[in-house]
């Protein structure tokens, strides 16, 4: 992006993070996979990005954007971290609209000076430069999942699509979700207790939902089901979810 470029080039150096793409599609793809709450936390090092999305304190979503992804990437100091409102950010970055012209793409320069500054986007089409300034807060502390490969009794990866289609057959006036791992029958089950009484899907391990089963005892987990999951949309991307 040559007019990027030369506009701002120099200017690097008063910069914390510097990253700039030559089709921005690629990171608001991304980036709406994990779109579930208004905020997000960004940390950034020498590796990439790592935008964070949280939900009452219990659900976890993360998206990693590696340095290799960016045409150009700086991190001047070993880490750079803010909280930013990610619905802005994705309306900023499809700020040309969300379907370009075939053969036309949307390039992005991204630039945080630091603690207090702004976010700023500089994105280009087609020789047209729009400057879009994001306030950024304090970050949050985020929840720290532990999942060491050695401490992982059970792991199972399933289809969103197909799991999708098994939330929306719970009972949604059950106050929880229970989550039923075993090697033996039933293998993997859903269950909820509501006002109609206690119900449970059954998924065997060859199920066409499955992706992976790897099960070594059994194992029962409860979760609050009045809270949204980040399982996946009708975007370009194929979803994968890993229970552990």
């Amino acid at each position: 992006m040559p007019l990027l470029t030369q506009q701002i080039q120099d200017e690097d150096d008063q910069y914390s993070l510097v990253a700039s793409l030559d089709n921005v599609r690629n990171l608001s793809t991304i980036l709406k996979a994990i779109h579930f709450r208004e905020h997000a936390t960004c940390f950034a090092t020498k590796n990439g990005i790592k935008v964070t999305v949280e939900n009452a304190k219990c659900v976890q979503a993360n998206a990693f954007i590696q340095a290799g992804i960016f045409q150009e990437f700086k991190v001047q100091e070993e880490s750079v971290t803010f909280r930013i409102n990610l619905t802005v950010l994705l309306d900023c970055l499809s700020i040309f609209g969300s379907s370009p012209m075939p053969g036309t793409l949307t390039a992005l320069r991204m630039c945080y000076q630091g603690y207090g500054y702004p976010l700023m986007l500089f994105l280009e089409e087609g020789g047209v430069v729009t400057v879009c300034k994001i306030n950024t807060q304090e970050p949050e502390e985020t929840l720290d999942f532990d999942f060491c490969s050695t401490n992982v009794i059970n792991k199972i990866i399933l289809q969103s699509e197909g799991l999708r289609e098994a939330f929306s057959e719970l009972d949604m006036t059950s106050e929880v979700l229970q989550i039923t791992m075993s090697p033996d029958k039933p293998y993997f089950r859903l269950s909820t207790f509501g006002n109609a009484g206690s119900s449970h899907l059954d998924y065997p391990k060859d199920s066409d939902l499955m992706e992976a089963f790897h099960c070594n005892q059994t194992q029962v987990n409860r979760s609050v089901l009045n809270i949204e999951f980040p399982i996946g949309d009708k975007e370009e991307v194929k979803y994968q979810i890993s229970v552990k």
